[in-house]
């Protein structure tokens, strides 16, 4: 169960870019006041605290609050890295690595605190190093660009609890808000209206104005945290593991409906949401096949093989509208697919849902299809398009990027590369870019 500890009144905003609306509510414990940031719409005026009357968390929420304006991209470092001295930097472990919600910024937990990176053109934001001798943040999620971000502690010596998430805003430099569990926090996911907690078998779901507890979830244990949210303007489509081995819970919070897919035999390893909810691809412990549904009525639409032999997939991620799909698995090797979906069909043993099988790369297996329904379903998969290597036993989280046919991988080697694949001819990607995100601050 969560509870919720004040904290003093933040400060008024120091440049232009305030947070979104973030509640600071006292322990459930010790009374039933709670304290809520005013005008969360606004974001050109400044915010005050005033109290509210707490209210009983409903089993759904009923309408979702107007979302926040959109706040603007970073144009500059927002804070400045923490001066130089002249004791040599201590070693970093990176813990966490995750993209924002549009893929142009990606965050990195350490063992000393989290660091903050824009994509195009890839520089370092800014970064917060808690302690020398500790300070680890387990985990980092982003809200688009805004200087609000949950954190999760981690590691061995961790700044944070494991069981609280914590709520920082990075124009105060300080946590202006937490929730606390029974159970270590597996994930957080946020949206503009909406923060999303993850334990190990149990997700709450909370409104982001008040933090009004809106939703809980049951699941099947979920060591990984898995759980994906929509980020588009319409309403939220939650996506997590469900009661059972292999199955995937769908919940449809506009119309209230869950929808449950048995996706694969196996538990499953990853799973990935479109920006608007409508596809989602998931993935087992097998590693071997990709399987994308129309979440609305859970039809399997399309089916891409990785390869023959097992792996553990990292990462899936869909491209803006959906006509590709990148998988990172601990293989080394990043694989992008092309998917040609008709979200009003479904795939049966003689039709894959193709809509256009004449492209040119999108469907290594085409030239055998004269042979379907004769030659093993291995041999009838669709393979992927494009491909980059990289060193086989690391772990990488995939994007694509914001230029055209790109995707950006990032190492917890604390490497990070921008390719370019050939939506045409497919084959090997090209390289267009390097960084060790990780090396001393002054090398940027």
């Amino acid at each position: 169960m969560a509870t919720l500890s004040a904290y003093s009144s933040p400060a008024a905003w120091p440049n232009d870019n305030p947070n979104p609306a973030v509640l600071l509510q006292q322990d459930s414990t010790t009374g039933d006041e709670q304290q809520q940031l005013d005008d969360p719409q606004s974001y050109d005026s400044l915010s005050s605290i005033t109290p509210q009357q707490n209210h009983q968390p409903d089993p759904l929420p009923q309408s979702p609050p107007s979302n926040p304006t959109p706040v603007t991209n970073y144009s500059s470092p927002i804070s400045s890295p923490p001066e130089s001295s002249s004791s040599p930097p201590p070693s970093v472990a990176l813990l966490h690595l995750s993209f924002n919600q549009d893929s142009g910024c990606f965050a990195a937990g350490t063992d000393h605190g989290f660091r903050i990176y824009n994509c195009d053109p890839f520089r370092e934001i800014f970064r917060r190093d808690f302690d020398r001798r500790g300070g680890g943040i387990g985990a980092v999620e982003m809200l688009f660009r805004c200087n609000i971000l949950a954190l999760v502690g981690g590691g061995a010596d961790p700044q944070y609890p494991p069981n609280k998430v914590m709520i920082w805003d990075d124009h105060q430099s300080r946590c202006i808000g937490e929730l606390s569990f029974r159970s270590e926090v597996r994930s957080v996911k946020l949206r503009r209206d909406r923060i999303v907690v993850v334990l190990e078998q149990k997700i709450f779901v909370y409104n982001f104005s008040d933090l009004k507890l809106l939703h809980q979830i049951e699941t099947i244990a979920n060591p990984k945290g898995l759980c994906e949210v929509s980020h588009g303007a319409g309403s939220l489509v939650l996506v997590c593991p469900g009661l059972q081995k292999g199955q995937v819970r769908v919940e449809h919070y506009a119309s209230k409906r869950t929808k449950f897919v048995m996706a694969h035999d196996s538990r499953i390893a990853c799973f990935a949401l479109t920006q608007d909810g409508q596809l989602l691809a998931t993935c087992s412990s097998k590693g071997t096949l990709v399987r994308i549904f129309n979440t609305a009525d859970g039809s399997l639409l399309q089916e891409v093989r990785r390869g023959a032999d097992r792996a553990e997939i990292y990462s899936l991620a869909f491209s803006s509208a959906a006509q590709w799909l990148a998988v990172s698995s601990d293989k080394g090797t990043v694989h992008v697919f092309s998917l040609k979906l008709n979200p009003g069909a479904k795939m049966n043993d003689t039709s894959r849902a193709i809509t256009d099988t004449n492209h040119a790369a999108g469907s290594p297996a085409s030239s055998l299809s004269f042979f379907k329904g004769v030659l093993p379903k291995y041999f009838s998969s669709e393979w992927s398009v494009a491909q980059f290597r990289l060193v086989e036993g690391s772990q990488y989280v995939v994007a694509f990027g914001h230029q055209k046919n790109t995707v950006v991988i990032l190492g917890f080697d604390g490497s990070f590369y921008r390719c370019q694949f050939d939506p045409v001819n497919g084959g090997e990607m090209n390289q267009l870019e390097y960084h060790n995100f990780m090396k001393p601050e002054g090398s940027f």
